[in-house]
């Protein structure tokens, strides 16, 4: 059985007191759900000795405002809520089904948006137990000298994981950070950074109190498409979220973004500039998908095949554009190139 290590918990009740908490506790943690810090804290994967908990500040689970307007969802609104919640119809649909496919329903009751955004990024040499790591000589991301994954580059390659970040990005959120130096406002792209350790721009005191999702003007629809082993458990090996903002029948606007394939999510709104200004159609929709791919490079430290995750990355981008403008999904073609993959 797998133990935490002894730790001091601390329970602020103001965002102002917990960022001073993790000012004066170097190395301490933030902790709201704990669905993916607890087990890497049991894997040993972080050296923290300080928890401090998020569950006793106020207006965190908050969600206002309207799609005319602007949506403005506190950080520790749960993932289950955020999944069923009806302020995310169909133009923020996209977060909803991310949020939705998040583990399991117990997962869900317990982890939130905030925490989900910053999920650790994985990796098979690195989301392992003590022992088996040690087996191994460990890796770059903790306690080693090389990554495993690419043993010549001076980085880690671990995966962003993160089934609401891919989302964020393609609905063009933005994210308000507390911390002791004040507060600030960012796009959620700005959030991540290209690095399996140093993944993220926010500073170790800060927090993510609220997520801000931009006024729709007109009509726009989302979609989120993901790739696992287990449909019902698993972390992605894939993730395509897709909006679409229209004037008429055809696209004024489509923004995109891969997850699980990259140490932050990948955006590829610019490879659907085709759509700009046209009706969107079957083979349209099949060659921006074709192209859409390109930036998808993913190594071999998740599950399944790299090279067939490579594959199905044009499948899942059209898949995720059919639903978003509102196609039928595509059973012949796309489920033999599934199979052929998996087989």
């Amino acid at each position: 059985m797998l133990r935490l290590p002894r730790l001091d918990y601390l329970r602020p009740r103001s965002v102002g007191e917990a960022t001073e908490l993790a000012a004066k506790h170097p190395g301490a943690m933030f902790i709201a759900g704990g669905t993916d810090l607890v087990p890497n804290l049991k894997r040993r994967q972080f050296n923290a000795t300080t928890l401090i908990s998020l569950n006793a500040l106020p207006d965190g689970r908050l969600v206002e405002g309207d799609i005319h307007h602007g949506v403005t969802i506190g950080a520790r609104v749960t993932l289950d809520e955020l999944a069923r919640h009806e302020m995310l119809g169909s133009p923020f649909r996209a977060l909803a089904q991310a949020c939705g496919s998040v583990s399991t329903p117990q997962v869900r009751y317990m982890g939130t948006l905030g925490g989900n955004l910053l999920v650790d990024p994985r990796c098979n040499y690195y989301n392992q137990t003590y022992s088996w790591r040690k087996a191994v000589g460990f890796c770059l991301k903790k306690d080693g000298d090389i990554c495993l994954v690419a043993r010549s580059s001076p980085r880690c390659w671990a995966v962003s994981s993160s089934d609401s970040a891919p989302a964020a990005l393609a609905l063009n959120a933005e994210v308000t950070l507390q911390g002791v130096e004040g507060t600030r406002r960012m796009a959620a792209a700005a959030l991540y950074r290209d690095d399996g350790i140093d993944y993220t721009s926010k500073r170790p005191d800060e927090v993510i109190t609220t997520i801000h999702l931009p006024a729709v003007e007109g009509r726009m629809t989302s979609a989120y498409w993901k790739l696992r082993r287990r449909p019902a458990f698993d972390f992605p090996i894939l993730g395509v979220a897709v909006a679409i903002t229209w004037d008429g029948g055809a696209v004024r606007e489509a923004r995109a973004a891969l997850g699980a394939v990259a140490s932050h999510p990948v955006d590829i709104t610019s490879f659907l500039a085709p759509l700009e200004g046209a009706r969107p159609t079957e083979d349209l929709i099949a060659e921006v998908a074709e192209a859409a791919d390109k930036p998808s490079r993913p190594l071999d430290n998740t599950d399944l095949s790299h090279y067939w995750r490579k594959r199905m990355t044009k499948v899942y981008i059209e898949r995720a554009l059919r639903d978003a403008c509102g196609l039928e999904p595509l059973g012949g073609r796309l489920t033999a190139q599934v199979r052929a993959g998996a087989g």
